[in-house]
């Protein structure tokens, strides 16, 4: 044991309390100072994440990418053959026949419902058929061996009563189901393709098939299959239409006949007949009145001949009356002329006179008798006259009313008539339809027809080793930036100094290095400061006491503490005292985790009484005081706490003034103590520790405390009032913190390794 320096008189009544405020006071100003929050994310932060990240974005830009070369490697190559098709509607069209050969415009929606009927299931079923493909275990599932685990889970499975045993049921209607069958024409539509090539009259099929011959087959027996069909189905077409039309003639025939017949029947029932131009009826009333209005001239005339003769007319119809009537009267009057003419130039009594007298009275008996000669004949025209058109008035009302009646029976007669001239029009067109049909029959030709066929292909179409590889890089890189974000995302702890200052306001003064097992050889970490005191991590901790020495006011109590456990706090306390003891500074360290003690373990010294004994006076100063034979510091050990009740208060024991009276001793006779404290986040002595400092380090795990919970015990240490002027990022990997590209990451680059030695 060795013997702590004599205290002097003026150390002895010095205040420690005060002097721990007057420190804090002078460092929070200069070290505790808030840093902003970061900038937003730019390119070079991105950069950043991404080195940062660069293991788990590299893990999946190979891993995936070699994934699906392993998986393309067993794929089994499939071939691609293709054939080219043109479809050409026929323009011969026939108008009874438009409805089934009717062909609409070639449009985009006719050549893709084209290329639909190349790949339906009946061309499938005649590519099966011809390429003999229900045999091929390609196609027909039924073919294949049994090989993975699903067999042998299904029969578990039926063997334990979790799944019934398969049984194909009877059909409710139709034909029974072939489900062998079924698959392998669904398997071979699956792998016919048929395409239209916009703006053309092209369709262009193929069948992928794993060998080459026949899927080069496929596509000649689905082109084949498609012009035959279509061929054939206008053939069949042309059959139904004839067939119609022969069977539509017979009934036209049939009808037209009965329709005659029936006319016929009616015209001999009814006593109607026809003449060339007209029925009889109408040629008999035109007659009948022609004749009237002769017999009426007739009439009209022999009255005017007897108004004549009798006198009472005018000089019109005297013109009418018989010429020898007009010749007596003109005689007569050329006698009474000569006889007045004598009978004043010889007298009355005169013989001429009187003989001329005697003429003119003959004259004028022969005149009246020939008026009365013409009265009585024009008398006997004018009745006979009368008579005939009486006759003829009669005959025409007579011939009127036959001629209505017969109207009235020609109605039923006329609708005969144009039923029968509409079948007779009928039978006509059917007819000329039928040569027509017979016509169309010879000359017809299939709309589709092939322009190229297809050749066995030489190299296989799946799978596409380059676009997969390149998909699955692209994938592969996408998952890796994803992978980043999300472990960016979710990663809150503290991956830097700068992250550290932003965190909690605090300054880092250190980033320690982890030390691998090869740099450490047979050593132990806590020795590595001392062992190697030119490597990076004992320069690190020569940074953590320049910062922790600058100021007017250097720290001579420091509490090192941690958010939780396992953040290297004990490993930081040894290496910050034996840095400080190796630079001549008398130092003192005290293990003040009571619960979780290492000390003994750590410096190989003998177990006994420690702080604990200290604190509760069963136990002198001199009597727990060991000292590091690497280094010559001095420390205590945290001793024993004995078990009961009374001895269960370990925060009473920091509270107690026996802890004052400890640091007032240890303060006269060192130059620093620190003091190993357990973590802030649940120990509450932690907190108790942390106030009786001059000043308090928080150790923080690299890339593992939270951000959250080192906050948290920040706030836990203030609401203590203890003066936390720092922090130390512990157990950082040099290589990972290179790649992160940090700026306090320049430390560890390989530019520095001439300065460093061991």
């Amino acid at each position: 044991m060795t013997e702590p320096p004599t205290p002097t008189q003026d150390t002895a009544n010095a205040d420690p309390l005060g002097q721990t405020r007057d420190v804090a006071r002078t460092l929070t100003p200069a070290l505790a100072r808030p840093f902003p929050e970061p900038s937003a994310v730019g390119p070079r932060a991105i950069l950043t994440i991404l080195r940062r990240r660069l293991i788990p974005l590299l893990t999946c830009v190979i891993l995936i990418p070699l994934c699906a070369a392993l998986a393309i490697h067993r794929i089994t190559p499939a071939y691609t053959a293709t054939g080219m098709l043109i479809y050409e509607p026929s323009e011969y069209k026939v108008r009874e026949l438009q409805s089934i050969l009717r062909t609409d415009p070639t449009t985009e929606a006719v050549m893709a419902s084209q290329a639909e009927i190349l790949r339906s299931l009946h061309i499938a079923q005649k590519v099966a058929e011809r390429g003999n493909l229900f045999a091929n275990p390609e196609f027909n599932r039924a073919l294949r061996p049994p090989g993975g685990i699903r067999p042998h889970l299904d029969a578990a499975l039926r063997f334990l009563g979790l799944r019934e045993p398969e049984t194909v049921a009877p059909p409710i209607y139709g034909p029974r189901l072939a489900p062998d069958r079924d698959a392998t024409l669904l398997a071979v539509q699956a792998a016919l393709k048929a395409t239209a090539v916009r703006f053309s009259r092209v369709i262009e099929v193929s069948f992928t098939a794993e060998d080459p011959h026949i899927a080069a087959a496929a596509v000649n027996n689905a082109m084949d299959a498609y012009v035959k069909d279509q061929f054939a189905a206008k053939h069949r077409a042309v059959a139904r239409a004839t067939e119609w039309l022969e069977k539509r003639a017979f009934e036209l025939r049939r009808d037209l006949r009965a329709a005659e017949r029936q006319i016929a029947q009616y015209r001999a029932e009814q006593h109607l007949s026809q003449g060339m131009h007209a029925g009889l009826d109408a040629e008999q009333i035109s007659h009948l009145n022609e004749d009237l209005v002769r017999a009426r001239g007739e009439l009209a005339g022999a009255e005017s001949r007897l108004d004549a003769a009798r006198g009472r007319a005018g000089a019109a119809a005297q013109a009418a009356i018989a010429s020898s009537v007009v010749q007596l009267r003109v005689q007569q009057e050329q006698l009474q002329a000569q006889a007045q003419a004598q009978q004043g130039r010889l007298g009355p009594n005169h013989p001429e006179a009187e003989g001329l007298r005697r003429q003119v009275a003959e004259t004028q008996r022969a005149v009246a008798a020939e008026i009365a000669r013409v009265i009585a004949a024009t008398e006997s025209d004018r009745r006979s006259a009368f008579e005939r058109v009486a006759t003829l008035e009669r005959n025409l009302r007579i011939a009127q009313e036959e001629a209505e009646r017969n109207a009235k029976a020609q109605l039923p007669l006329n609708a005969q008539t144009r039923d029968a001239d509409a079948l007779r029009a009928q039978l006509q067109a059917v007819l000329e339809r039928i040569q027509q049909t017979a016509q169309q029959a010879v000359i017809e030709t299939a709309e589709g027809r092939e322009i190229s066929q297809a050749l066995p292909p030489e190299h296989p179409s799946a799978p596409k080793s380059t676009r997969l590889l390149a998909a699955a890089l692209a994938a592969g890189l996408g998952l890796g930036l994803m992978l980043v974000y999300a472990l960016e995302k979710a990663d809150t702890t503290l991956q830097s100094g700068e992250a550290v200052r932003a965190a909690t306001g605090l300054p880092c003064f250190a980033l320690l290095p982890e030390i691998g097992k090869r740099a450490l050889g047979h050593g132990k970490i806590e020795d590595y400061v001392a062992r190697r005191p030119l490597t990076a991590f004992a320069e690190q901790i020569r940074a953590l006491r320049a910062g922790l020495w600058f100021g007017a006011n250097r720290p001579r109590v420091i509490a090192v503490t941690a958010a939780r456990p396992a953040e290297g706090k004990t490993i930081l306390t040894i290496s910050l005292g034996r840095s400080a003891r190796l630079a001549g500074e008398r130092v003192m360290l005290v293990e003040c985790d009571l619960r979780q003690p290492s000390f003994v373990r750590r410096f190989n010294g003998g177990d006994g009484v420690g702080l604990a004994d200290v604190l509760k006076g069963e136990a002198t100063l001199e009597e727990v005081i060991r000292e590091d034979p690497i280094a010559g510091l001095h420390y205590i050990h945290a001793g024993k706490p004995r078990a009961g009740r009374q001895n269960s208060d370990i925060l009473g024991l920091f509270l107690s003034a026996a802890m004052a009276e400890l640091l007032i001793r240890l303060r006269r006779d060192y130059d620093l103590i620190v003091l190993d404290a357990p973590p802030a986040q649940a120990m509450t002595e932690a907190r108790a520790i942390a106030a009786v400092a001059d000043a308090t380090l928080l150790a923080v795990r690299w890339r593992s405390t939270p951000v959250e919970i080192l906050r948290h015990a920040r706030t836990l240490l203030d609401e203590a009032h203890a003066v936390v002027v720092g922090t130390v990022l512990t157990r950082v990997d040099p290589r990972a913190h290179v790649r992160s590209g940090y700026a306090d990451a320049e430390v560890y680059h390989r530019r520095y390794r001439p300065y460093y030695r061991g």
